[in-house]
C-alpha cells in the first residue's frame, strides 16, 4: 500500500500550521520533508504529522529549538512512548499551573477572614517564576532569532565565560529595559547619520558613551565576556533579517559603531 504525501501547502492546511513555519523547521532541522518529487516540490507524510506534533508539543511547554532538535534526535522514534513522555511533561506543567491556583485561593481565603498567609504567596511567587522561566524571552524574540542567538553563542564563547553569563540573573525586566534602551540608541544614530552629524563630534560623543555604558553593563569588565561579545556580533551581524537580533537600520548600525570607536582611546 502507498503511504499518501502531501505538498506543502495540503500539509499545512492539514496540520493547521503556516507554510513559512513548515520552510523553517525544515531549515532548522527539526522536520524534514519524508520526500521530494520529481520536479523538486517537498512532500510530507503522516509520519511528518506525529514529528510535527512533537515539535509543537515541546514548544507549548516553553523549550528552546535546540532543546527540541535534541529530543528529536535522541531516538525517540517509537510513537507511543514519544506520547507517554509528551504526556509526563505536560501533566508536570499542568501540576505546576494547579499548584499555584491552589495556593492563589488558599492565600485568597485568609484574606476573606482577616489574615494573609505569607508562606502561601511566597509560594505562589516561586511556582510563577517557575512556569515564566522557560518562556518570557519568547515573547521578545521570534524563534529564528532564540536559535541564531544560541546557535553563535555556542562558539563565539569560550565555555568559562559561557557558564559565568549562564550563572546570572536576566529577569523579563532586565531585557525590556535594554532592549528600550538600544532602540533609543539606534534611533538617536539614525536621526545623527541623517542629519550627516561627525560621529566624534559632541553629539556623537554622547551616544557612543551611551553605547559604551550598555556594552560594560553585558560585559561586566569581563575580558573573556567581551572578546565573546565580540565575535557574537562579527557573526549576528551577517545573519538574515528575520534571524537578528539587531533590528536597527544599517546607517543607525553603521553610525553608532564609528562613534564607539572614536571614543577609545
Amino acid at each position: 500500500m502507498t503511504t499518501p504525501t502531501y505538498r506543502t501547502g495540503t500539509f499545512a492546511r492539514r496540520a493547521r500550521v503556516s507554510v513559512r513555519t513548515l520552510r523553517f523547521y525544515d531549515r532548522e532541522g527539526l522536520l524534514t520533508p519524508s520526500a521530494h518529487s520529481d520536479s523538486g516540490h517537498r512532500l510530507y507524510s503522516d509520519e511528518d504529522l506525529i514529528t510535527l506534533q512533537k515539535i509543537l508539543a515541546m514548544k507549548l511547554l516553553g523549550f528552546t529549538l535546540a532543546e527540541i532538535r535534541a529530543f528529536l534526535g535522541s531516538g525517540s522514534a517509537d510513537v507511543p512512548q514519544a506520547l507517554v513522555q509528551q504526556r509526563t511533561m505536560l501533566c508536570e506543567h499542568r501540576d505546576r499551573v494547579d499548584q499555584a491556583i491552589r495556593l492563589i485561593d488558599q492565600v485568597s481565603a485568609g484574606l476573606r477572614t482577616g489574615g494573609m498567609d505569607w508562606e502561601a504567596l511566597l509560594r505562589v511567587i516561586e511556582v510563577m517564576q517557575m512556569n515564566e522561566d522557560r518562556t518570557w524571552v519568547h515573547k521578545h524574540l521570534t524563534p529564528e532569532q532564540i536559535e541564531a542567538i544560541g546557535r553563535i553563542s555556542a562558539h563565539a564563547y569560550s565555555p568559562e565565560a559561557s557558564e559565568r553569563l549562564a550563572g546570572r540573573e536576566w529577569t523579563e525586566a532586565d531585557q525590556i529595559r535594554v532592549t528600550q534602551a538600544w532602540a533609543e540608541v539606534y534611533a538617536d544614530a539614525e536621526r545623527l547619520a541623517n542629519a550627516g552629524a561627525d560621529p566624534a563630534g559632541p553629539e556623537g560623543r554622547a551616544l557612543a558613551e551611551r553605547y559604551r555604558a550598555l556594552i560594560q553593563e553585558f560585559t561586566q569588565g569581563d575580558p573573556e565576556v567581551e572578546a565573546g561579545l565580540g565575535r557574537f556580533y562579527q557573526e549576528a551581524r551577517e545573519l538574515p533579517p528575520e534571524q537578528s537580533p539587531y533590528q536597527a537600520p544599517p546607517a543607525a548600525r553603521e553610525f553608532a559603531e564609528r562613534a564607539y570607536e572614536a571614543l577609545k582611546p
